[in-house]
């Protein structure tokens, strides 16, 4: 008998084998969702009222009293029968059956109805003009800011 134990040899162990999670994914890059439609609100001035100032921003603006002061808006400005507006107007289309004194610069549309009365300059895309409407000034319509002639329908 031995005293000794002979060395046998040692059974390897079979490899270990991590189970390491997979990295995920990164996530989808977000799809940018389209603004819904601005819809432009409308401020009204009513029959009646008195007001002096500036109004500016992006809505539609309809004018039934009196207004005295510049107007710049990006939307439709309307003044109504016996209304009056004293000051200068930059709108995207302009609709008058009241009356405006000043000028009215860089309008795409401007819309001069029967009962309306302007006592200014008109600079527009386009200019309609009633029977019956009244106007003194200059009016100059159809041209972009190079001079040339814009084609028809835009504006």
């Amino acid at each position: 008998m031995a005293l000794w134990k002979e060395a046998q040899p040692e059974a390897t162990a079979p490899p270990v084998t991590r189970l390491r999670p997979e990295p995920a994914p990164p996530p989808p890059a977000p799809t940018p969702v389209p603004a819904p439609p601005r819809e432009l609100k409308e401020s009204v001035i009513a029959t009646g009222l008195t007001f002096e100032g500036k109004i500016e921003g992006s809505g539609h603006v309809r004018i039934s009293g009196r207004f005295k002061g510049d107007i710049h808006v990006d939307g439709t400005l309307t003044i109504e029968a016996g209304a009056h507006l004293a000051g200068s107007v930059r709108a995207g289309s302009v609709i008058i059956a009241g009356e405006i004194e000043g000028n009215i610069e860089g309008a795409n549309k401007v819309e001069l109805q029967q009962t309306g009365v302007v006592n200014g300059d008109v600079n527009a895309g386009n200019l309609t003009v009633a029977s019956g409407a009244r106007m003194r000034g200059r009016a100059e319509f159809g041209w972009s800011d190079t001079g040339s002639l814009k084609p028809a329908g835009r504006g």
